[in-house]
């Protein structure tokens, strides 16, 4: 309504119009029943590959040049549908993908860039721990130099498609005390996964509990350019800014099911929106929706500049995003009163899979000290 997306590039808008299909024709008529039943649909996310929507604005040879804007729009796009198929394309290509293609060696990149950013092949990013959530820099998982490679030991958890097949990012502590990243192809003897169940939201893709016990990779498997926390970190600040976008697809999702719910539901004789009190919410859900807009608008530019993003500025972005997204979630879901609570009106699915965009890539707790940090010049982590 206010105009924030007016005057996008046409290339931009066909990525974004191209998702938005993609969701209307292919998400929507089916996501409701995998997200109840807890099943991943995998064919949607071979379909994001074949149209193009997995790269997360990353350059991979023989494809054609995505920006960061239309990444971001394509992300609104997907999580505006659901959660789930807005995280399939965040672990497979803002994660994995990245980190091979910021980190990896000219043979690697070549083997595996394609083939994932196609989706022909499922790519995971194992970092976090079952004792180290936000402390991810204490990791405890070992990468053991051995005569023509490296042994890996240790545990990670809540691992996206870490659990159907396809090559992992393993995260590692090195003989050298450093972190490194590690490709390990999910058929290795000793990497076993087992998907984690009874979740409550994004119950549509599967993430893993992995399990890594004398995990024999040869010398080449291992990410020349990671030799660092700082390295991992890259990669996650990157991926910050999207999370924001998917958290604003989320809430348009929910403004639009309000809207829409208000316009048809007749109480006491009239529309819900002709009540005073429902128009003044829905102005204020507007408002609400369309300064996330404006932010991210203003910020995604800066991402594309030589200089890039602030962790701090990405942080503001992923702070901001998430907790508007919920904000919007819990308004909508008690316009709609009870219908509030069905999968097939769209705001549960939404209210809960936003608990987890919430968590991970950085709490908001994290986020928040990392602003503080910022603005105080002291840092307040423990």
């Amino acid at each position: 309504m206010a105009g924030v997306f007016r005057g996008l590039p046409a290339d931009d808008l066909e990525y974004r119009d191209r998702a938005r299909r993609f969701v209307q024709e292919e998400v929507l008529p089916v996501i409701d029943g995998y997200w109840d039943r807890a099943e991943y649909p995998l064919h949607l996310a071979r379909r994001l590959g074949e149209l193009d929507l997995v790269r997360d604005g990353l350059d991979v040879p023989g494809f054609p040049r995505q920006s960061l804007l239309a990444a971001c729009l394509v992300q609104a796009e997907l999580s505006r549908g659901d959660g789930s198929v807005g995280t399939m394309v965040g672990v497979q290509g803002g994660l994995a993908l990245r980190s091979i293609a910021m980190l990896g060696s000219a043979e690697q990149k070549e083997r595996w860039l394609a083939p994932l950013a196609r989706a022909a092949e499922f790519g995971a990013f194992a970092l976090t721990e079952p004792t180290h959530g936000s402390d991810s820099v204490s990791l405890e998982t070992t990468a053991r130099t051995v005569d023509g490679g490296y042994v890996l030991d240790g545990e990670k958890k809540w691992i996206g498609n870490g659990s159907v097949g396809g090559v992992t990012v393993v995260w590692a502590r090195g003989d050298d005390g450093a972190v490194h990243g590690y490709l390990v192809p999910q058929e290795t003897p000793g990497y076993t996964a087992e998907t984690i169940e009874g979740k409550l939201a994004l119950r549509a893709i599967w993430q893993a509990h992995i399990r890594l016990d004398d995990v024999l990779v040869p010398a080449d498997a291992r990410l020349p350019d990671a030799n660092s926390f700082k390295d991992t970190a890259r990669v996650l600040l990157a991926t910050r800014l999207g999370v924001a976008w998917a958290a604003l697809g989320h809430a348009t999702a929910c403004y639009e099911t309000a809207v829409h719910y208000a316009r048809q539901r007749v109480q006491f004789g009239r529309p819900l929106a002709a009540s005073q009190v429902v128009q003044e919410r829905l102005a204020r859900m507007l408002s609400e929706l369309t300064r996330l807009q404006a932010l991210l608008m203003s910020l995604t530019p800066l991402a594309e500049e030589e200089q890039g993003l602030s962790g701090p500025q990405a942080s503001l972005a992923k702070y901001c995003g998430t907790r508007t997204a919920r904000l919007l979630a819990a308004e909508a879901r008690d316009l709609l009163g009870g219908n509030g609570i069905l999968i097939g009106n769209r705001v549960a699915r939404h209210f809960a899979d936003l608990e987890a965009l919430h968590t991970y890539e950085g709490t908001e707790t994290v986020q928040a000290l990392i602003l503080g940090r910022e603005i105080t010049g002291l840092s307040a982590f423990a």
